[in-house]
């Protein structure tokens, strides 16, 4: 039986934990060449293990504009072409930071990496992205609410939100496909060590969610392979939110 993404070219930021990793497994059992970026070397090649299938790992933070240059030199030199990109690097605030105590290293730690370095994770993809591709940008159920503390955090990934609409126009004779997926609170370690410092927080967000509980790392996953897969062939622009319904309840 033919794999969905056999052969075919990924390219995923922030690769080597969490929603990222999970993603990276799924695309390589569906027959995907995988790229993942990660900023520590060690944790970078465990993740290749995990990944299997020939991935690669390439050292480098998805806010460094040099640092995306390697990676697409690197899938230019292997392959010469990529055909989905998953900007899914991203930061979000251990403590909160309520208007008033906003620094200026929080805003450009915030949206250099969510919203600067997430753009030119795409731009710079786009001489190498196939006519047909994918783009998947992860966002997050914040873009939509107003968490509060959490102002830096909830607008970058509203950015991200609005790039998805502009970008579909700007690629649409290209016929590329940019969707956004918008997790809610899943259990990846940075969540996890968060909720474990602060008693009690945990009991809230699950209340917060009809289905009871925080999202798990495939169940992301598989929304994001829908989306960059020819199983969503008409669907672009969107945001898909996996969130149990916290949003929509």
């Amino acid at each position: 039986m033919t794999k969905r993404f056999e052969n075919k070219i990924v390219a995923i930021t922030g690769g080597t934990e969490g929603i990222g990793l999970a993603t990276a497994r799924l695309f390589a059992n569906e027959g995907a060449r995988v790229y993942v970026t990660g900023r520590r070397q060690d944790r970078l090649d465990e993740a290749v293990g995990e990944i299997g299938n020939g991935a690669v790992g390439v050292q480098g933070d998805a806010s460094n504009l040099a640092d995306l240059d390697q990676l697409y030199d690197r899938i230019r030199r292997d392959y010469g072409r990529l055909d989905v990109v998953f900007a899914n690097a991203g930061v979000s605030e251990i403590e909160p930071r309520p208007l008033g105590t906003i620094t200026e290293d929080s805003f450009d730690r915030l949206f250099g990496l969510n919203v600067r370095g997430l753009l030119f994770t795409v731009q710079k993809a786009l001489p190498l992205l196939s006519s047909g591709g994918a783009v998947v940008l992860n966002g997050s159920v914040a873009g939509s609410k107003g968490i509060p503390g959490q102002s830096l955090y909830n607008a970058s990934k509203a950015a991200v939100r609005s790039f998805a609409r502009s970008w579909t126009s700007d690629l649409k004779e290209r016929g590329i496909r940019v969707n956004v997926v918008s997790p809610s609170g899943t259990e990846t370690r940075p969540m996890r060590s968060y909720l474990d410092a602060r008693p009690g927080v945990e009991d809230v967000l699950k209340q917060l969610v009809p289905m009871g509980r925080l999202g798990q790392p495939e169940e992301i996953a598989r929304a994001v392979l829908f989306l960059a897969s020819n199983e969503s062939s008409y669907v672009a622009g969107v945001e898909l939110f996996v969130d149990g319904g916290s949003l929509a309840v």
